[in-house]
């Protein structure tokens, strides 16, 4: 079971996609789940990611400031995963 940093709420790891900080501290959408580096988990619902946004706690699980133009790509990556 994981936590969605958006919404709170405690998931299987199949119901969720995890994004990843890398070595290069460049934060991607891991959609194998099995990449090395630091993770952290949100609903496959778009809204989860702009709580998580809104309540910094993608910068708080990474430990790091992430830009807009990170998060503007990641909502867009999942937006394309969930229409195909």
């Amino acid at each position: 079971m994981r936590q969605c940093i958006g919404c709170q709420e405690m998931k299987s790891k199949k119901e969720m996609m995890r994004i990843l900080r890398t070595t290069e501290n460049e934060i991607v959408l891991d959609t194998t789940g099995r990449k090395n580096g630091r993770g952290a988990y949100l609903c496959k619902n778009p809204e989860c990611l702009r709580r998580a946004i809104k309540s910094r706690g993608l910068e708080r699980s990474f430990k790091m400031a992430i830009p807009q133009e990170v998060y503007d790509r990641l909502e867009k990556e999942m937006e394309g995963l969930a229409e195909g």
